[in-house]
Parts: structure tokens; sequence; C-alpha cells
């Protein structure tokens, strides 16, 4: 099986935000476990998303929802390791696109891990999959758009 390999451009990146290891998240291997860092993923997303404006969920019942996640890993990182996330969009579609993810340590400049979220705007009392409001496209003037 091929190995996911997951690069995105420098210039596509918004928001960033500082995120620390907890010693809760430390696994039996005594490094991050994948399960606590697809919560920082999950945290970094929920700031950026407030950062801009945009709630995960409206008032009407619609919102936003995760389709998919990939993660690569590049370094271990341990307890009381404070981590960058540097968030970005990129792909967008008539419905949805990806939220991207550069994760590095600023103590030594290691890359940790790289990771994308698929998105879909949703209508939850309807359970449909809704258009992209343009108020959230106009957000992100750099975001390239697939066919």
């Amino acid at each position: 099986m091929a190995r996911l390999q997951l690069d995105f451009p420098d210039d596509q990146y918004y928001y960033t935000t500082l995120l620390t290891v907890r010693v809760t998240d430390i696994n039996g291997a005594n490094h991050l476990g994948n399960d606590s860092m697809i919560s920082m993923i999950s945290e970094a997303r929920a700031r950026f998303l407030f950062e801009v404006g945009v709630p995960e969920t409206e008032r009407d019942g619609s919102g936003i929802i995760v389709t998919d996640l990939a993660t690569t890993y590049r370094a271990e990182a341990h307890a009381r390791d404070q981590l960058q996330f540097d968030v970005g969009v990129m792909d967008f579609n008539k419905y949805g696109g990806d939220i991207t993810f550069r994760i590095t340590r600023p103590r030594d400049g290691a890359l940790v891990a790289m990771a994308k979220s698929g998105f879909v705007f949703f209508d939850y009392q309807r359970g449909r999959v809704v258009a992209m409001p343009a108020a959230f496209r106009a957000k992100f003037p750099r975001a390239n758009w697939l066919d």
C-alpha cells in the first residue's frame, strides 16, 4: 500500500495557534498519542473557525461537519512540548473543502505532523449537505478551487 503524503503550499495558511502537550496526552510509548493529536487538531480547527468568525453550528441548525481526517507523523512530541498549529484552507468545492494543518515544535523547528480535515456544510435539521455560504468563501480569497 502506498504511504500517504501530505504537503501544502505555504501561502494557504491563515491562522496560527499554540497548544501544549499534556501529560495525559502521552501514550504507552512515551510520546504524544494519535488520539490526543486528533483532539489537538480539532481544538486548532475550532480556534481557527472562531478567529475568522465562522460558527461551527448556526442558530438555524446548519454548520460544518468533518468528512475525513488524514495525518502524517514526522517527529515525536513529548509532555510539555509546545506545538504550533498553522491552519489553512484549500481545495474548495461547492459544498466544502479541506482545512489543513502544519504542526511544528517551535523550540527546535521540528516538523511534528501534517494533517488535512475534509469538511462540508451540513443542514443538521434536514440531515443533508448544503452549498458553502458565499460569506465563508469570501473570507479566503487565496483558497484554490477544485472543479
